[in-house]
């Protein structure tokens, strides 16, 4: 039997890496069709100027930039280069900025990619057009460079075709043919293409071709100013036309600005205008010629002369130069800045990858073709896959207002924890009007609001103990951050505490199908008594951990699953029968969740119930249908906090009036409401993992300390046959816990872990451990760092010592959680 027949729809820089990674895996019935003519089909690959600066916050990210660069830098076009590798210099001119790129050294650093922070003179020396006296230092990336796309595509599509790709210019697809939830073809202009498989990489394109199988293709074009000089002094004689340039792709961040030359001149691009959202309607039709695309509109020199004043601030050889083209060029923005990978819910077959860079292309192209022909990447995509959006994301004036955002702060300094400024307020729990009423400070996770802390909770800072009254932080490590939270970690462990917990996502999971389904694709046994809880891992295929769920059997056929996000209701839903047997429903909008947790939590709901809340018939890890202030409950006596306590849903209509009951029998036992950053401290102390963050598909169960969650007594699961001869004692790397030896010093997250000198592994997750009086961190790496190994975080520029600690740092045995 043969290869699938696919249709890739685009042939840019996005859709000739797919054929080329495709073909190169022996499939060798792939189509790519294009409404544009051949090579250059009009797209944003036509214009794109092709800086590669590889280094991101994002691990992925920087993975498939990194990618890109080898691949190009092994290809031609009849001797002429596809990729420059000229080296990449961001420069500051501000302290902030110059600080921001100290972190991105330790980023570039964390993902294996060589990047060196250096002093204004050797900028210089780098690139002589810059004046040194004008900035304040520089990070160097000798590896980044510039990406000829329009020569790659020609590269990639000739050896394509040579493996037996086929390629079809001005053919428009005005169709997806479809039978029985599968794709069966592409209706062009010119007839149908019978496939198997049809791969979207239409660029800005593409919300236009997912409608035509009804899917939401959150991205919004948006136009980028490009302009290039008139001859420079300068630069005449120092590149050839071949070359085209010598100096490092240049990048001014603090200004929105980034230059590269162009043999004698020097094109600058600026990201300093008022957002241009494009509206396809408008972009002009007919023939496409070298001088007019549909993806290249009109300059428009007023948004660009402040940019062009800032860069003869930075360029002095500019004061006297003169503008001589520009445009502005068409590309791709997403309401978080990520791409779009993915197969469409409802019609099997439809694949999209769409928002993606030159940058990233041939990196994302790779991830498709494993996806496709291996079922999964060997690079994490959950930050790319276009299902982590929810329902309230896909909205054409969400994704609008997301989009030109993330244009505006594109070169921004940005906080891991900065929230978007708007849209807000668009998902609230029922307790969202108390909260408000406490002074919360909320922070915003996929349209939801999230308190963080509680102004109501300042006075209680002064109450502290010695040993918890929080250390100063530094003022990148405090921002967004508050003393409350050592005060609402302390109440958690002395007394009691209310924490909303409704945001995390909820699946419920029925039918006479349920079971089997769950026992597929989870490590731990699922068939136990009505009322059992179990955390288990759904793996991927290679072992890999796709999620960490919580599951509760709440009758024979129906389970309530904690879940970590979107991508796992559309999991759940894929992977379940086609037969009806299964129902997978996501009910988190629907419900709510309050975490009642501490020692005197029993107090409280003993007092508001008739049902018993003791030890010996309500035990750890069991949920029962309870009754609170005359509230119908689902009471799982759960804790991610490490004290005892019980997680309660109800339905979001009668939230309110059992967080009311709740707080007014909790004035008797000091209850208080906690936020996010006495939650993720309290997690972190017991030393539960955090999917996403701490650990990925890129990782296995016993990797990332969590084997005790895989049960390989049971004769089938996904994922069971990789795990084969691995052990705790086997596993060359491992998620370890560290404590930082000066009892002061926070660390966020990302960064580099050295060991004897040398960058050994990354933190994931970070935080100040309140009970304990020290920052803690996760953070992966080799086995050999056994407990008492000392380490070096790098913050920004410098080395902060620590330790690798056993954990769980607070009650290893268990005893509070389970009193």
């Amino acid at each position: 039997m043969g290869s699938p027949r696919v249709v890739i729809i685009g042939a840019g820089i996005v859709g000739t890496n797919l054929a080329d990674e495709l073909t190169a895996r022996g499939w060798d019935q792939v189509t790519v069709v294009d409404q544009g003519p051949l090579p250059l089909t009009g797209g944003s690959t036509s214009h794109a100027p092709g800086l590669v600066f590889q280094t991101t916050p994002s691990k992925t990210m920087t993975a498939l930039a990194s990618y890109t660069v080898d691949k190009f830098k092994g290809l031609d076009v009849d001797g002429e280069w596809c990729f420059n590798q000229v080296g990449g210099l961001e420069v500051a001119t501000t302290p902030q900025r110059l600080a921001e790129l100290h972190r991105r050294q330790g980023w570039a650093t964390s993902w294996g990619v060589d990047a060196r922070v250096i002093e204004p003179e050797e900028c210089a020396k780098l690139h002589p057009l810059l004046d040194p006296k004008r900035i304040l230092g520089g990070l160097y990336v000798e590896t980044d460079g510039l990406a000829k796309a329009s020569r790659v595509v020609v590269a990639l599509s000739r050896r394509a075709q040579a493996r037996g790709a086929e390629f079809r210019g001005s053919t428009k697809v005005v169709g997806i043919e479809h039978s029985g939830g599968r794709v069966t073809g592409v209706t062009t202009t010119t007839g149908v293409i019978p496939a198997d498989i049809v791969v979207s990489c239409g660029g800005f394109w593409g919300p236009d071709l997912g409608a035509l199988i009804g899917m939401d293709v959150p991205l919004l074009p948006l136009a980028h100013q490009y302009a290039t000089t008139h001859q420079l002094p300068e630069l005449v004689g120092r590149n050839t036309q071949s070359s085209e340039a010598g100096f490092p792709i240049l990048r001014h961040q603090d200004q929105d600005l980034y230059f590269r030359e162009h043999v004698d001149r020097l094109g600058i691009g600026s990201y300093a205008h008022r957002p241009m959202p494009v509206d396809l309607r408008d972009l002009p039709g007919g023939e496409i010629t070298s001088d007019a695309m549909p993806s290249m509109l009109t300059f428009t020199e007023e948004d660009f002369a402040p940019a062009w004043e800032k860069s003869k601030e930075l360029l002095p050889c500019l004061r006297d130069a003169t503008i001589e083209t520009g445009f502005n060029g068409i590309f791709s923005f997403t309401p978080d800045g990520g791409p779009l990978i993915g197969e469409s819910p409802d019609v099997a077959g439809f694949w999209i990858a769409e928002a993606v860079w030159v940058t990233h292309s041939a990196g994302v192209a790779r991830a498709v073709a494993q996806l496709l022909v291996d079922g999964r990447s060997e690079v994490e995509l959950h930050g790319c896959d276009v299902h982590r959006f929810e329902e309230i994301q896909l909205d054409p004036q969400y994704v609008s207002e997301t989009s030109q955002q993330n244009f505006v702060e594109i070169y921004d300094i940005l906080h891991p924890l900065q929230p978007k400024e708007s849209p807000r307020d668009i998902r609230v729990s029922p307790f969202h009007v108390r909260q408000k009423e406490l002074g919360a400070m909320f922070l915003e996770s996929h349209g939801w609001e999230r308190p963080h802390w509680f102004e109501a909770n300042a006075g209680l800072v002064a109450q502290l103990p010695p040993e918890w009254q929080p250390k100063p932080r530094d003022e990148w490590a405090a921002k967004f951050h508050s003393p409350i939270a050592a005060a609402e970690a302390w109440r958690t462990r002395t007394a009691v505490a209310m924490y909303d917990m409704t945001p995390l996502k909820r699946l419920e999971v029925s039918g006479p199908g349920a079971l089997a389904l769950l026992e597929r694709l989870t490590t731990a046994k699922m068939d136990k008594s009505i009322g059992a809880v179990t955390y288990a891992l759904a793996l991927d295929a290679a072992g890999g951990v796709r999620s960490d769920l919580t599951v509760a059997r709440l009758s024979e056929n129906t389970f309530q699953v904690g879940a970590n996000g979107n991508l796992d209701m559309d999991y759940f839903r894929r992977q379940a029968p086609t037969d009806g047997s299964v129902s997978v429903r996501d009910i988190t909008g629907g419900t709510c969740c309050i975490g009642l947790w501490g020692p005197r939590a029993r107090e409280v709901v003993t007092a508001l119930s008739r049902d018993d809340f003791t030890n010996e018939n309500f035990k750890y890890f069991r949920s029962k249908q309870v009754r609170i202030g005359g509230v119908p409950v689902t009471a799982m006596r759960l804790s991610y906090v490490g004290e005892l306590g019980w997680e309660l849903y109800t339905s979001a209509d009668n939230g309110l009036r059992l967080w009311d009951a709740l707080w007014a029998e909790g004035q008797r036992h000091g209850v208080i409401a906690a936020g996010r950053a006495a939650f993720n401290s309290l997690r972190m102390e017991k030393g539960y993992r955090s999917w996403g963050t701490d650990m990925t598909t890129e990782h296995n169960p016993y990797e990332a300390g969590l084997g005790f969650a895989v049960r390989l007594q049971k004769e089938e699961f996904l994922g069971r046959d990789a795990l084969a001869g691995i052990s705790d004692d086997t596993v060359q790397r491992r998620l370890a816990c560290l404590v930082v030896d000066d009892g002061s010093s926070v660390v966020l997250g990302s960064e580099p872990v050295f060991v004897d000198g040398a960058p050994v592994g990354y933190v994931t997750s970070a935080s100040f451990g309140h009970t304990v009086g020290a920052p803690i961190a996760y953070a992966w790496l080799p086995a050999t760092a056994v407990v008492g190994t000392g380490v070096e975080i790098q913050y920004f520029d410098r080395r902060i010592a620590a330790t690798v600690v056993a954990e769980p740092l607070v009650d290893p045995e268990m005893k509070k959680i389970r009193a």
